[in-house]
């Protein structure tokens, strides 16, 4: 095989910002995959109620079912890069609030409730602008690579980031993973 051949799969990384966005990406989806193991985990552990445990998954994913479509409709009206900008900063809110309500040993299951809500809704805005920000970066030419690397970092996150929470919810608790 040829040098050349080789580097195709990875050929969407030869453009600086979509290489930028790559690497932001393999962070914060770990980190998003360590702070839903240490919500649910927190959940179980403060109610011992698989229903509850049920009940706070429907509630992450509730909003991007509910909202998905205008989520979408808004990242194609607005520029994509602010609104993500927006989005993320509106992604800590929650995580941090959650860190410090763990942190303080004060939380109680509605409020992980609530927050897992406020964070689902937010990625029924971000999850869209995500997806048809690769296109904006790569071109047409490079989406069918990008993409592929995209599943390749959704993927992976799901591995690393619960295998990560497993660990740090072991040795120093809940709340660093919130």
């Amino acid at each position: 095989m040829s040098a050349a051949v080789l580097k195709l799969p990875f050929r969407s990384l030869a453009v600086a910002n979509y290489r930028r966005y790559f690497i932001g990406q393999v962070i914060s989806l770990s980190g998003n995959w360590m702070q839903i193991v240490a919500e649910m985990w927190l959940v179980l552990h403060l109610t011992g109620s698989s229903l509850a445990l049920g009940l706070t998954a429907a509630l992450q994913f509730l909003p991007m079912l509910v909202a998905g479509p205008w989520g979408g409709l808004l990242a194609d009206r607005v520029s994509k890069r602010r609104l993500l900008t927006v989005t993320q900063t509106l992604m800590a809110v929650p995580a941090l609030a959650l860190w410090a309500l763990s942190a303080s040993g004060n939380v109680e299951v509605w409020m992980v409730m609530a927050l897992v809500f406020v964070r689902g809704a937010v990625n029924a805005v971000d999850n869209p602008a995500r997806q048809s920000f690769v296109m904006e970066m790569v071109g047409r030419g490079r989406v069918v690579n990008a993409v592929s690397l995209n599943s390749l970092i959704v993927h992976s996150a799901r591995i690393v980031g619960p295998a990560l929470a497993g660990a740090v919810i072991a040795t120093i608790g809940v709340a660093p993973c919130s």
